[in-house]
């Protein structure tokens, strides 16, 4: 496939995260054209229900913060798509993007991937992501206003996930591989006594069923030994995160842990690729930290494409080139 028949921008930033948010942000005031692709919105950061030692802000939630930046990337006309990244190809001209659902090229890429979330690994799961297999909860549940649905995993990042679709669906079976909820007792009671959420204890998810989108699942209790089929038009996988850069290795420079090393200008071992947030080798992971070398890797890749250009360096982001 050539370039011509891929969607092109000036900069993709691969993850939705604060990281990966913050430096689109930085490349769109900068007036380059900028994609943002993520699996979710946010990654680890809209698990924090209460954030306080954001400088400036003396308290706020981890969503609320993703949801601001995100109006702001918005607002200054960079893009973003919810959709997985499965592979990244240098070419002559840039980079490849492939992705579950479309390729794109660019000329500058930013990495922001972060912990993806982990996956079920069950029949299914692969052919309906997207068409009622979700990994955010709070990205995708106002799709499915008044509609039965499921949500799997364990612990407060499940709890609170089944505690926000009660609020919209008309039925959340919670299906959980413990015999009881687990985690905050004041998170568990409200799940307990929530009369939308359906416990599944003690069971795990065998199969997605479906034709054009979800239309059931097959769960297991592992109690009785018995499978069930339960009709759902969703079903929102929370099972946590999990880094995965293994896809990379053959582009960027990955320490003993799979994290990519970066230095101060947030550059990779490849030209034209950079790096910001928990997917790198920067220590202290904090959302601060997240939040100003996304900015550096943002700013830094519109220098690289000036340099292409035959331009100069940008020095502030005080207005737009």
């Amino acid at each position: 496939m050539s370039t011509e028949q891929l969607e092109s921008h000036d900069v993709i930033v691969v993850g939705a995260s604060l990281a990966g948010l913050s430096a689109a942000l930085y490349v769109a005031r900068q007036g380059f054209d900028v994609l943002v692709i993520g699996m979710d919105l946010g990654g680890q950061a809209t698990l924090a229900t209460e954030v306080e030692n954001y400088p400036g802000i003396p308290r706020t939630s981890g969503l609320s913060l993703v949801d601001k930046i995100r109006s702001q990337v918005e607002r200054f006309g960079g893009q973003i798509t919810y959709e997985e990244v499965t592979s990244v190809e240098k070419l002559n001209s840039g980079f490849k993007v492939k992705t579950n659902m479309f390729s794109y090229h660019t000329k500058a890429l930013v990495l922001a991937v972060g912990k993806s979330p982990r996956k079920l690994k069950v029949k299914g799961e692969e052919e309906f992501k997207g068409r009622g297999v979700s990994y955010c909860t709070v990205c995708d549940a106002p799709f499915f206003k008044d509609k039965v649905v499921a949500v799997v995993g364990v612990g407060d990042e499940a709890n609170e996930s089944a505690i926000y679709l009660s609020k919209l669906v008309k039925k959340a079976y919670y299906i959980l591989p413990t015999e009881n909820v687990v985690g905050q007792s004041n998170i568990v009671s409200q799940v307990k006594s929530n009369e939308t959420i359906v416990l599944l204890l003690n069971s795990e998810v065998r199969e997605i069923r479906g034709k054009d989108r979800v239309s059931s699942i097959v769960v297991y209790d592992k109690s009785k030994k018995e499978l069930r089929e339960l009709e759902v038009e969703a079903i929102f996988i929370e099972m946590g995160y999990e880094l995965r850069t293994s896809f990379l290795s053959n582009l960027v420079k990955l320490n003993e842990k799979g994290e990519i090393v970066i230095d101060k200008l947030a550059r990779t071992s490849c030209e034209g690729i950079f790096a910001a947030g928990d997917v790198t080798d920067v220590p202290y992971k904090q959302m601060i930290i997240a939040a100003g070398f996304g900015a550096i890797a943002g700013l830094s890749a519109c220098n690289y494409l000036l340099t292409l250009k035959g331009k100069g360096i940008i020095f502030s982001d005080w207005k737009k080139l």
